[in-house]
C-alpha cells in the first residue's frame, strides 16, 4: 500500500525548455510525504509544537525518466518502510497517465529540536504504528550518497547569500530549494543552442545553511556522461552540500519520439 496523492503541474513549475524543473519535482514529493503524516495524525506542526521533533533530510536520489509539462495531471505516490535505529527511508513515484516518470529514494532522521540530536527512530514511533507501509523495496533503490571524488578538480562558480524565500520554521534552507540553487550554476542547462535537462540529480546534505549564511558554490566540468558534481561550502569552509548530476540534450529525446 502507498499514500497517493493527485494533483496537477503548473505553468509557473516550468524552466526554460518548458520541463517542469527538479525542484518542483521534489516539492511535489515531500509534500505528498507531509499529507501522509497528515493522514496519519500527526501533521509536521504538531510534531514539533508538541513533541518537539524535527524531520531532516539526510540524502536524496531522484530519477526523472521522462520530463513533467505544464498543466499535466499527475499521481505521485510515498512510502517508507518501518525504521531502524536512527534512520527513516522514505520512497516516491511519479505518474502520469499510470506510467511511472520520475522515482526517488530518499534518507531522513528524526531531531530533538531542543536538545538538538537525533533520537532512535525505532524507539520513538510518534505515528503509533499507522505511518509505515508492507511494500517491497529493491535495495538498489536506496539512495546512493553523492560524494565529490577528492581527485576531481572543481572550480568556483558564485556566493549565494541564505534568504527568507530559502527558509523554513527550523530557519535553515530547506531541502527542496537546493535543486533550483544548483541549477543556477550549471549554464548547460539554459544553452540555446543544445539545451539539456537534468535526468538523475543525487544530495547529500552534510550540514545546515542557517539565514543570512553565504555558501560558497563550486563545480565540476561536465564529463562524457554528462555527469557534474557540485559542492556548497560555507564562511568557515565547513561542506554543507554534495551533490551529482546526469544531464541529457533535449534534442536527443525529441529525436527518440519521432
Amino acid at each position: 500500500m502507498k499514500f497517493s496523492y493527485k494533483t496537477k503541474t503548473n505553468w509557473h513549475d516550468t524552466d526554460a525548455n518548458r520541463c517542469v524543473r527538479p525542484s518542483k519535482i521534489v516539492e511535489y514529493m515531500q509534500e505528498t510525504a507531509n499529507r501522509q503524516c497528515e493522514d496519519s495524525g500527526l501533521p509536521l506542526d504538531r510534531l514539533r509544537d508538541e513533541h518537539g521533533l524535527a524531520f531532516i533530510l539526510g540524502a536524496i536520489s531522484l530519477n526523472i525518466k521522462k520530463p513533467l509539462h505544464a498543466y499535466e495531471e499527475i499521481e505521485v505516490r510515498t512510502w517508507c518502510r518501518e525504521a531502524k535505529s536512527y534512520i527513516f527511508n522514505r520512497y516516491f513515484e511519479i505518474l502520469r497517465d499510470g506510467e511511472i516518470v520520475a522515482e526517488a529514494a530518499s534518507t531522513w532522521v528524526l531531531i530533538d529540536l531542543n536538545k538538538k540530536t537525533m533520537v532512535r527512530a525505532d524507539h520513538y514511533d510518534v505515528f503509533d504504528g499507522r505511518f509505515y507501509y508492507d511494500e517491497p523495496i529493491d535495495p538498489d533503490t536506496l539512495p546512493k550518497k553523492a560524494r565529490v571524488p577528492k581527485e576531481l578538480e572543481m572550480r568556483e562558480v558564485g556566493k549565494r547569500r541564505i534568504a527568507y524565500s530559502d527558509i523554513d520554521y527550523n530557519m535553515h534552507m530547506n531541502n527542496t530549494r537546493y535543486p533550483d540553487m544548483l541549477c543556477d550554476y550549471i549554464e548547460e542547462l539554459s544553452s540555446i543552442e543544445s539545451p539539456m535537462r537534468i535526468k538523475s540529480l543525487s544530495l547529500s546534505y552534510i550540514k545546515e545553511s542557517p539565514l543570512g549564511a553565504t555558501l560558497t558554490v563550486s563545480r565540476s566540468e561536465i564529463d562524457e556522461n554528462g555527469t557534474i558534481f557540485v559542492r556548497t561550502t560555507n564562511e568557515t569552509g565547513d561542506t554543507c552540500l554534495e551533490a551529482c548530476a546526469c544531464l541529457e540534450s533535449i534534442l536527443d529525446i525529441l529525436d527518440n519520439m519521432l
